[in-house]
């Protein structure tokens, strides 16, 4: 399908475009980082005002709300502050909003949308038009009809921001609606609440209806920007650009629109064709991970363990050109079973006095300083509980370091729990005045308020007591267990402030303190609220600045992901087994975080309980490796290594 796309960005085009490609039927980009693709949309955004303005004419912007416009509404303001870009020729409609919804709520569209933009920029109030979820049910259909209206008395829609649910929902146009809908209450698709559960403490508090601009509205949009940011939008990409075009999807209607862009990072395009399996695209360079990554696929395609593939394999599945890179099937076969199988190790700190150059982990020095970092308080044992106590078994010098206090996923049943108990047990202690007013605020608290900071530290206290409970199951000395607390995470809302460089010296201090051998960090960046990415962007810069000390010659950084996703068997660079003991060691430290047992607020999509997802993630890690052929253990944990 031939695509005219008239505003596509040089900047755009230097991030890479494959209109070529056989496979991609929307016009779509790449970037290394959702900050710098944002940064562009932006400039998109305010060129198109700039030049609309400078004709006299009205610029209609349709805005979305969710985490992926985020950014790029932080840059106009930006540009509104710094370069004078003003939004006076504006008018803006919201594609949606919850139904029913005060406007005042903190859940609100209307919240959001003031408190990302409207607020910071000098557009006329009278030019903001977001449909109101506070409408009797019976005036909907005449509100939805007015709002259509509205959008076309103005000339139509100039350029539509869209993000993408993993429904393939744009705007709350769940799967199944009709190509030609237009404005109009909806039922939410129960992927939809789910992915919503973590902004409302709780999915019983999603609502279950909306108000949204429909497909057909949306289609009417001159120039239409979809984003899509990480591993948890990349399946929903995929189909929306290679698929069919169906109702199921309704994203996909968008490879019918004539000037489409979707602006994707490479987490959110890691299952394009192009990216997953470029050798099915056009002619490869075969680097050593290119080749791991295609004998991976390749034994997956045909269902056979790595010594098994024979040229006809790779032949018959487009990999004729690595064979003649190799010579044959033979060599390489057994060159990447070797690579792989030297992935594993029950040494995860180095084995002491053995030959480590086909080893993942240096032998020397013997005992090692290691910090692991996690940024919730139980990432640890969730992600790597079996490591973690390997390495402490094995004589590590292994320091525990809790980056958040974690209390906005403490519920008020169990800070209420926690709360009444040492009233009950200390009636007359100094501090039972505190607990009573941090209890009355429980039972005070309207809807979903800010907690007041004495609740907070009741909840960060209840996070802090269970994880030394763990570390101490696992032998930790309570001086090895750092909490850190950065300071952007303690808003007490689901939205945190930006990394700042008090959050960075505070990592710092640390790792300057310990000298550590070792790093562990969490590169899991598909949690719902994004405190992962900011806890590792901390761990990264902080090691960049120390990168000039001598200690740092010899400290090497392990990613390890875990909560919501495992690396891909290529990607591996060290995958440590655990036995069926050590499993359930995991799964016992655990649960001694047991506020975030049965009924967890943020799950995410995986309605499985951590340690149930956890331990099924390791044994199918263990099972990959099995059915490459490799040896057969009982579960897996991997990891990535950093070069910072």
């Amino acid at each position: 399908m031939e695509h005219l796309i008239k505003n596509k960005s040089i900047a755009y085009e230097k991030a890479g475009s494959h209109e070529d490609n056989r496979y991609e039927k929307i016009h779509n980009v790449v970037f290394e980082s959702s900050s710098e693709a944002s940064i562009l949309v932006a400039k998109e955004i305010a060129d198109l005002i700039v030049e609309k303005n400078s004709k006299g004419e009205i610029c209609v912007l349709g805005l979305a709300t969710g985490s992926s416009p985020i950014r790029v509404y932080d840059e106009l303001v930006k540009m509104h502050r710094e370069d004078g870009l003003s939004f006076k020729n504006v008018v803006s409609f919201n594609l949606d909003e919850y139904f029913p919804m005060n406007p005042e709520s903190i859940h609100s569209y209307h919240y959001f949308m003031n408190e990302h933009l409207f607020n910071h920029i000098d557009i006329p109030k009278e030019n903001i038009f977001i449909p109101d979820g506070t409408i009797a049910q019976q005036d909907i259909a005449a509100y939805c009809r007015d709002y259509e209206q509205k959008i076309k008395s103005f000339g139509g829609i100039d350029f539509q921001l869209l993000g993408i649910g993993r429904t393939g929902h744009i705007g709350f146009n769940e799967p199944g609606s009709h190509y030609n809908s237009i404005t109009r209450s909806i039922t939410l698709d129960q992927l939809t609440r789910e992915d919503a559960a973590s902004g409302f403490h709780g999915i019983e508090n999603v609502p279950k209806k909306a108000i949204t601009m429909g497909v057909g509205t949306v289609f009417s949009a001159k120039r239409i920007v979809l984003l899509a940011w990480g591993h948890k939008k990349a399946e929903i990409v995929k189909e929306t650009i290679e698929g069919e075009i169906i109702s199921q999807i309704p994203a996909t209607y968008l490879q019918e629109h004539l000037n489409t862009t979707m602006v994707l990072d490479t987490e959110a395009a890691s299952m394009l064709t192009r990216f997953e399996s470029p050798w099915l695209v056009g002619e490869v360079q075969w680097s050593e991970a290119l080749m791991k990554r295609a004998v991976v696929w390749l034994c997956r395609k045909v269902e056979k363990s790595i010594l098994r593939l024979t040229d006809k394999d790779y032949n018959e599945h487009g990999l004729a050109s690595l064979i003649t890179e190799k010579g044959s099937s033979y060599q390489l076969n057994i060159d990447m079973f070797n690579k792989l199988q030297h992935t594993i190790t029950g040494w995860p700190g180095g084995k002491p006095n053995a030959d480590d150059s086909n080893r993942p982990e240096r032998k020397s020095p013997e005992k090692k300083r290691v910090i692991i970092f996690s940024p919730h308080p139980d990432d640890d044992v969730i992600s790597m509980g079996g490591t973690f106590d390997r390495l402490v078994e094995q004589g590590h010098q292994v320091h525990i370091a809790y980056q958040t206090s974690g209390n906005i996923a403490v519920s008020n049943s169990d800070a209420l729990k926690f709360a009444e108990v040492a009233m009950d047990f200390l009636p007359n202690c100094q501090g039972v005045e505190k607990l009573q007013k941090a209890v009355t605020a429980i039972e005070n608290q309207q809807g979903h308020e800010i907690d007041p900071l004495d609740v907070r530290e009741l909840k960060g206290l209840i996070r802090k007591r269970e994880s030394i409970a763990a570390t101490r199951y696992l032998n930790v000395p309570d001086q090895h267990v750092h909490f850190l607390n950065l300071p952007f995470y303690e808003t007490g809302t689901i939205k945190k402030n930006p990394l700042s460089q008090e959050d960075i010296t505070i990592v710092k201090k640390l790792i300057s303190d310990i000298k550590p051998h070792q790093v562990y960090a969490a590169g899991d960046l598909a949690d719902p609220h994004g405190t992962h990415k900011v806890c590792l962007d901390a761990v990264f810069q902080a090691m960049a600045s120390l990168k000039s000390e001598s200690f740092m010659d010899h400290c090497w950084l392990w990613l390890y992901r875990g909560a919501w996703h495992e690396w891909e068997i290529h990607e591996i660079d060290m995958a440590v087994p655990m036995s069926p003991d050590q499993v359930l060691r995991k799964r016992k430290a655990i649960f001694f975080h047991q506020s975030q047992k049965d009924g967890v607020l943020f799950q995410g999509e995986d309605l499985r309980e951590f340690w149930v997802r956890a331990e099924e993630r390791n044994k199918e890690t263990a099972k990959h490796y099995r059915d490459l052929g490799l040896a057969d253990y009982a579960a897996i944990e991997a990891f990535k290594r950093f070069d910072y």
